[in-house]
């Protein structure tokens, strides 16, 4: 029950961030009792309970905050209605006469409304328990056209013909697809079709029953009121109303998994040790309200999603704090890269500076003693969810696990990327190298290539997490898996599906420079690795990795001069070379005789290839398979040859076009 009272507790913490959002389509902190659903149609009242307007709404503004109760909060079917907005199918007197072929639950829903109207006789609520009385829903929706009938008087499946189409927002255009059991074509069902309401009475501004705080408080009271029975709960210690059931909707508006339930009798969950599902566990209704409604806040305001698998980090203070899933450069944000003005190309040590200073920011705000708990979600089931991964930290050792992760898995890459504003406002986009530890996320992506799919990637990231949040190893396996997927620098493909970049020779670099972080953590406490280069070191795979580069780079300002575009012997024979260096090394350097020539002698780089192999010749004779050491000698050389003969170069675009990399 740890769980459950650090979000009781973060709840209790985060008041006032109830029902707050930047925008109608942000997963707000809820009030309990209540739940969120996306509204199709808003219909606006009198104060005399005689429809005014009605209209349809845009995706953007559908999420409403409803009341609900507990049975329907997490309803996937049945009669259990929603107490004031709801589907046609509850709140329309008329459905059946205008061809709902679905079971019509108006009476429960309105037995349900009048009594809250009756209990707590709040105005807005008897206005619209008086319209539903009438039974005109659908009718007088209808009539304004928001619904549409056929020459029977009954609502259309689908649009009759696309000529038909309405300028503007069309219900058909925002109704789920649904495949009709019978045609076996799509059809969107207007009777499923969800009501929002708003009530204008004279000298209240506030029209929106979602957004009115008294009919908010209102529910709240009345719905605590019908509760009977208490029970000890096992998250606070106290004797409160129990829960019947417990909230849904942890991911995502349609998330019908819970990670509380006992729904059968017939089945397993608790037969054989008790004969009740209360004998098991008993939880207060607030407390679990409260709790999950704090977890769905949290993974859709700071979580990390993928699939069924979600992953967040939080302080049960509510202070802000850094994701484990993030990269550094995510971590420090666009705002920590990017002036007013154009941004210049930051130096790795201006990142760590101010990577530091951000978990020293972080530090002060959260304190040493707040406790910071990680959580892992997956579904066992389609109906029941399960915790994967849970931590508690302090702050202190929390914000040292993610500075040590990002120190010890440290590497310079290029694929940070931001965008911003030129002086005649344009939008551009720029590659910003940043030196740090790079995110799950993109480990599983160059670990795996083309291979990984959703059940692999979920797999990756739940392993990397320990590593982050525990300090563990790293598995030898990643670090195997990409170490191999760089050296394959021919076969390696495209990861990013386009959405940032169509270059398979930036994904290399990509693949390249995680590849060294991986390794360069594996290695912890037994190496120390430099992530600039050490002309000092004279292990065989480090040298093997510093002869490759040279021979990379030589190879492609020969060609650059002769104006030929193809992949080097070195790039070609990467592969080989990791596996067989000694003998694939004669092959590479047999084949550099051309471009010596095309540059004129190439002696600075004969020289250097000389000085290099006398560091120790011995350790260079035999074909014992390389390890990723000689990616990281292959990349410190390969960066310091390109910056002794760098031009000045752009690789901003405007907002569009395709991004370059240098």
């Amino acid at each position: 029950m740890s769980w459950i009272q650090k979000l009781y507790e973060t709840y209790n913490n985060s008041q006032s961030m109830i029902g707050a959002g930047t925008d109608d389509n942000e997963v707000p902190l809820l009030p309990i009792c209540h739940t969120t659903q996306k509204a199709q149609i808003e219909i606006t009242l009198d104060g005399n309970g005689l429809i005014r307007r009605a209209r349809v709404l845009s995706k953007e503004e559908a999420r409403t905050i409803i009341p609900c109760t507990e049975s329907s909060g997490g309803r996937t079917s049945g009669e259990a209605a929603h107490p004031l907005c709801d589907k046609l199918q509850y709140i329309a007197k008329d459905y059946k006469h205008y061809g709902g072929d679905k079971d019509s639950y108006y009476e429960s829903y309105f037995m349900q409304l009048s009594n809250w109207a009756e209990s707590e006789k709040n105005k807005k609520i008897q206005i619209i328990c008086k319209y539903i009385e009438r039974g005109d829903v659908i009718s007088d929706l209808v009539e304004k056209g928001i619904l549409v009938v056929d020459k029977s008087k009954k609502l259309l499946k689908q649009r009759s013909n696309e000529k038909d189409k309405k300028a503007g927002l069309d219900i058909f255009d925002l109704l789920p697809g649904k495949i009709d059991p019978k045609t076996k074509k799509v059809t969107n069902w207007q009777a499923d079709a969800f009501v929002r309401w708003k009530v204008e009475i004279p000298n209240d501004p506030q029209s929106a029953v979602w957004s009115d705080q008294e009919i908010l408080e209102s529910w709240v009271k009345y719905y605590s009121s019908t509760k009977e029975s208490k029970a000890f709960c096992y998250a606070t210690g106290e004797d409160v109303f129990s829960a019947d059931q417990h909230p849904a909707k942890l991911r995502n508006d349609g998330d019908k998994a819970k990670l509380i339930s006992s729904n059968d009798m017939s089945g397993f969950t608790f037969r054989g040790r008790f004969t009740a599902s209360e004998q098991v566990v008993s939880v207060g209704f607030e407390t679990t309200q409260k709790a999950h409604f704090a977890l769905r806040w949290l993974i859709a305001r700071q979580g990390y999603r993928n699939g069924d698998l979600a992953i967040v980090a939080w302080a049960t203070s509510g202070a802000s704090i850094p994701s484990p899933m993030d990269d550094t450069f995510s971590i420090l944000g666009a705002d920590d890269l990017v002036s007013d003005q154009m941004p210049r190309a930051f130096t790795a040590q201006d990142v760590a500076i101010r990577f530091k200073k951000k978990i020293a920011g972080y530090g002060r705000e959260i304190g040493n003693t707040t406790d910071i708990v990680v959580m892992g979600l997956d579904s066992a089931s389609k109906g029941r969810l399960s915790i994967t991964y849970y931590r508690e930290l302090t702050g202190s050792d929390f914000l040292q696990r993610i500075d040590d992760w990002h120190t010890s898995c440290a590497w310079l890459h290029g694929y940070g990327r931001i965008e911003y504003q030129d002086d005649s406002g344009k939008t551009r986009k720029k590659y910003i190298p940043f030196e740090g530890a790079p995110a799950p996320n993109d480990i599983a992506e160059v670990a795996y290539g083309h291979r990984l799919d959703d059940k692999l990637r979920k797999a990756t990231i739940s392993r990397i997490l320990p590593c982050i949040v525990d300090g563990q190893p790293i598995p030898r396996d990643f670090v195997e898996s990409v170490v191999r997927r760089a050296s394959n620098r021919i076969g390696i493909k495209n990861l990013d599906d386009k959405k940032y970049h169509n270059d398979e020779e930036f994904t290399w670099k990509k693949t390249l420079s995680v590849a060294c972080a991986l390794f360069r953590k594996f290695k912890q406490g037994k190496e120390k690795y430099e992530m600039s280069l050490d002309e000092t070191r004279t292990t065989r795979d480090y040298l093997y990795g510093r002869l490759l580069a040279i021979a990379d780079v030589l190879e492609e300002k020969a060609l650059y001069k002769g104006e030929k575009k193809r992949a080097t012997n070195a790039a070609r024979y990467m592969q080989q070379f990791s596996q067989r260096p000694f003998q694939t090394w004669k092959q590479i350097h047999d084949s550099l005789t051309p471009s010596f020539t095309r540059l004129g002698g190439g002696y600075y780089f004969k020289n250097l290839i000389a000085e290099v192999t006398s560091l120790n010749p011995e350790a260079l004779i035999g074909n014992t398979p390389l390890t990723g050491e000689y990616l990281l000698g292959y990349y410190c050389q390969r960066q310091k040859l390109l910056e002794k003969n760098e031009k000045p170069s752009s690789n901003e675009v405007e907002d569009g076009d395709e991004d370059t990399q240098e």
